[in-house]
């Protein structure tokens, strides 16, 4: 009997045990989460057109900087067209320019002068030089359209398409990103949890594939819920006091946030 008794008790303590420790936890205000490595920027980048693609000029983990030509289509009717508006322009604009300076023939009194030409006229011909240069401002617009430039300094991620390939307009067919600048993102952060989280709080981050531990701070909350497996979470996205070395993208993490 008093062999039960003590198993009994025993039993008694590992219950209050698991009932107390929860309670610590909330009312030391921590936060403990999952979350995966992704850049801070991610842009999948397509044309605003549907063309044959000329030239792809970068390939993967190609360093990029803002402005860089990656990819051209092949629009030889946009690039006719621009070089006829082209010419078009400048002689709306040298007749715009002769005017100015044209003299017509007047005989008033029996006498002959010569007088610059009525300002309606000069007028008229600077609208045409004018819309001769809208026009040719819209062509090359479009058909800049026709060129893939980065917007951002960054690494290709993924290049999706071959010179020869039709591609179809908006369709992602290069992925550039900031590998050199990566975060986290909470993946299982419930909708219990989210309250005692607030921007500025600092985070203790563990990477079981680098083996080792850092810190960092959290820089943003989403305001908006999503459900994974029926539980609603929130996004929360960490950045690093300091970036570890061999850092990858897509890596896993466990993190704690303090108050």
């Amino acid at each position: 009997m008093k062999r039960f008794y003590g198993y009994a008790l025993l039993s008694l303590i590992a219950i209050l045990t698991l009932l107390v420790t929860p309670v610590f936890a909330a009312q030391d205000g921590t936060v403990v989460a999952s979350a995966v490595v992704v850049p801070a920027q991610i842009s999948r980048l397509g044309f605003l057109t549907s063309a044959i693609v000329r030239e792809v000029n970068v390939k993967e983990g190609d360093r990029v900087k803002a402005g860089q030509t990656l990819a051209i289509l092949n629009t030889p009717d946009l690039e006719f067209n621009v070089v006829a508006l082209q010419e078009a322009f400048r002689s709306a604009q040298a007749n715009a320019e002769l005017q100015r300076y044209k003299r017509v023939k007047d005989i008033r009194k029996g006498r002959i002068f010569w007088d610059v030409v009525p300002p309606e006229v000069r007028q008229y011909a600077d609208a045409q030089a004018a819309s001769a240069q809208a026009v040719l401002d819209a062509a090359q617009a479009t058909l800049s359209q026709s060129t893939l430039v980065t917007p951002y300094d960054g690494t290709i991620a993924e290049v999706n398409v071959l010179p020869g390939e039709y591609v179809n307009q908006n369709q992602a067919i290069i992925t550039l990103a900031t590998l050199d600048t990566l975060q986290l993102e909470t993946t299982d952060l419930s909708e219990r949890d989210i309250t005692k989280v607030k921007i500025g709080s600092p985070v203790s981050i563990s990477i079981e594939a680098l083996n080792d531990n850092f810190e960092g701070k959290v820089i943003s909350i989403s305001p908006i819920a999503s459900t994974v497996g029926g539980d609603v979470v929130f996004k929360v996205t960490i950045a690093f006091d300091r970036q570890p070395q061999k850092l990858l993208w897509g890596m896993t993490a466990e993190v704690t946030i303090g108050k």
